[in-house]
């Protein structure tokens, strides 16, 4: 295996003595204390992730909004310049290749933001559509980025701007805007279900400003905490919940999906599942008994038969619920239903919720 990849904190993540794992290909931190304390940080006050590992794609020209538009699943004509959006890369059977968010910079200059470990798939794969008058270019390398997320997100970052932040909504971005003097754009988004923003800065800027909010009371967050948090949250991972052979429409993620907008790659499949519905489909379940569900563990009725499987599954560090999303037959959805999931050798009940939190 080849070297690990590394965020332009690295060197400060073995200084201060963060717990590291390989995560995609890059070196990166699962907790700095705990996972529990982070979570709770980022739910009750504001806690800092790097995010730096996120990839960064850019595609120009004349072409650029015809060409995104082709081989992204949303309406990127519905963009303007100070919003971004939440799409799929999907391959001709509608499977997601990624999950992405797309940033209108300019007329005709997008910057697309996929999942760290799918970068160069990305790349790639947008580099072979043909027909096209584009430029596509991976300029990851040009970007460090920061996530505030938590209730006190908001007031942190204004008292570091002379921007007014204050009505910034999801997916509502500024470019150009000085925080503690660097030069950032700031998206309104993040991967936690609570306030938060998204910070892209030159690499060289992350370990200052990244200082600088620890100074100010953000508490450190490593992977273990974002993924507690996004699955509270009900939000989805790619490989997990999204895969090449798992739709959007079976993820519940249609909304991200426009069907009439025109040809793009797999809208044959989406627009059929749309209109026509899905064979299977994902849920989010808790679990009623005692025991933890992981990735992978069986689905039954309460007659023994198979009715799917779960894609992601956890213990909330501040509820102690275990809960998490499976992927199921279609027909055997209902919220409130119970079943078992067979947790090494045990049968262990569960039911449908509509949300975790």
């Amino acid at each position: 295996m080849g070297e690990l990849k590394k965020t332009p904190l690295n060197d400060y993540y073995h200084e201060v003595g963060a717990k590291l794992v390989d995560f995609g290909g890059w070196e990166m931190p699962v907790s700095f204390t705990s996972i529990k304390d982070e979570h709770n940080a980022v739910r009750e006050d504001v806690g800092i992730f790097d995010v730096s590992h996120m990839g960064e794609i850019r595609i120009t020209g004349p072409d650029a909004e015809k060409f995104a538009n082709y081989t992204l699943t949303n309406d990127v004509t519905k963009l303007s310049l100070d919003k971004a959006q939440y799409t799929f890369i999907c391959n001709e059977k509608g499977g997601v290749e990624d999950d992405l968010v797309i940033y209108k910079l300019a007329e005709n200059d997008y910057l697309l933001v996929p999942n760290a470990a799918n970068t160069e798939h990305d790349f790639e794969w947008l580099k072979k559509v043909d027909g096209f008058d584009v430029t596509v270019e991976n300029v990851s390398s040009d970007y460090g980025q920061i996530a505030i997320q938590g209730p006190n997100a908001r007031k942190l970052i204004q008292s570091l701007t002379d921007e007014d932040i204050s009505e910034m909504g999801m997916f509502n971005f500024k470019q150009d805007v000085e925080v503690d003097g660097f030069n950032v754009i700031l998206s309104q988004s993040g991967y936690t279900g609570e306030d938060g923003f998204e910070l892209y800065t030159k690499p060289e800027d992350v370990l200052p400003l990244w200082k600088k909010f620890k100074e100010l009371g953000a508490v450190e967050c490593g992977l273990g905490a974002r993924d507690t948090l996004r699955m509270e949250a009900g939000l989805p991972l790619h490989g997990q919940e999204l895969t090449p052979e798992i739709t959007p429409l079976e993820a519940k993620l249609g909304f991200a999906v426009k069907v009439d907008k025109g040809d793009f790659i797999g809208q044959e499949v989406l627009k059929d599942q749309k209109e026509n519905g899905v064979k299977r489909r994902s849920g989010k379940f808790e679990i009623t008994g005692k025991g933890i569900a992981r990735t992978g563990y069986e689905v039954f009725d309460n007659d023994g038969n198979k009715v799917g499987e779960v894609t992601s599954g956890t213990q909330s560090p501040s509820t102690k619920k275990s809960f998490g999303f499976v992927l199921v037959d279609n027909d055997f959805f209902e919220l409130d239903k119970e079943f078992v999931i067979k947790v090494r050798n045990r049968e262990v009940p569960a039911k449908f919720v509509k949300n975790f939190k």
